[in-house]
């Protein structure tokens, strides 16, 4: 049985799905629909370029949700990637270590074509791999509710994410838990919005030093998941080392990670008066 103190993660994203889904989100219902023969085949046409454009996906907020709740052991994206929609985003992905799944193009727009072959592929991994403790499932179609369905009766804790508003009802019922890519920590919010009365509560000042960002959307996961203000320095620790193998508090000339935290005091304070070391966002960027 998966070993649930020491999470491990898969994540798998119909890319198609997701980018068509955002699309409509952002410039309305059906938006993709009347546009695709012109992505398709004017891609660089400046009205379409600007409206794919507005519509970008943030898969970087994606990833580092994922990565809040463990260590990611794969992560695969399903699409045409010879379609420039999706071909705009490889050099992102392949930066963040996701494999390519490719769908020919006779399969990536037909019926089910990336639901079968994502579904087989984590039914498959599920065996393979025994120690996968997480399944994250980024789509929303109802198609996809037998499979949340299976990875939970197998003993996975099933995770969704899809855009708010093209998401099955179903589905997001299937999973143990379900957010919407709106509402994840760093994704902007589409500018169809801004004219709703209620603010969004995730809105953030934007930090010109990728160090502090990092700080940022880490502290929000953690909060997010832990569902309280004041966090433990050291998962938080633990979850920006998840997002980011590569950082290292001395290779940044701080003494201890504290000290690192203390030298944003824009993004985070940090509260030292017991034995355990607790750090929250500021207030104001929540």
């Amino acid at each position: 049985m998966p070993d649930l103190q020491n999470p491990r993660v898969a994540v798998y994203l119909d890319f198609d799905n997701i980018v068509m889904s955002w699309y409509d989100r952002v410039h309305g219902r059906n938006s993709y629909g009347r546009d695709r023969q012109r992505i398709v085949e004017t891609p660089t046409d400046p009205d379409i370029a600007e409206r794919l454009t507005a519509a970008t996906i943030d898969v970087g907020a994606i990833i580092d949700y994922a990565a809040s709740f463990g260590t990611l052991v794969l992560t695969r994206a399903y699409a045409d990637w010879s379609s420039p929609v999706n071909a705009i985003y490889r050099s992102q992905l392949v930066a963040r270590a996701i494999d390519l799944v490719q769908l020919f193009p006779a399969a990536a727009y037909a019926k089910n074509g990336a639901d079968i072959r994502l579904a087989v592929d984590t039914v498959e991994d599920m065996f393979r791999l025994p120690d996968l403790t997480h399944v994250v499932i980024v789509a929303g179609d109802s198609d996809y509710v037998p499979l949340a369905q299976r990875c939970k009766r197998l003993g996975r804790f099933v995770v969704g994410v899809g855009v708010a508003g093209s998401t099955a009802k179903s589905l997001a019922a299937a999973c143990d838990q379900f957010d919407a890519y709106d509402a994840l920590p760093g994704v902007a919010r589409p500018l169809v919005e801004k004219a709703d009365a209620a603010p969004r509560s995730r809105s953030r000042k934007k930090v010109a030093d990728p160090a502090a960002e990092l700080l940022d959307r880490a502290l929000r996961l953690e909060s997010d998941k832990e569902d309280a203000e004041w966090q433990h320095a050291s998962a938080v620790k633990s979850l920006i080392k998840r997002l980011d193998p590569a950082f290292s508090e001395k290779g940044l000339g701080f003494k201890s990670f504290t000290d690192f935290v203390k030298a944003h005091p824009a993004v985070a304070e940090v509260d030292e008066s017991t034995n355990i070391v607790l750090i929250r966002l500021l207030p104001d960027r929540r």
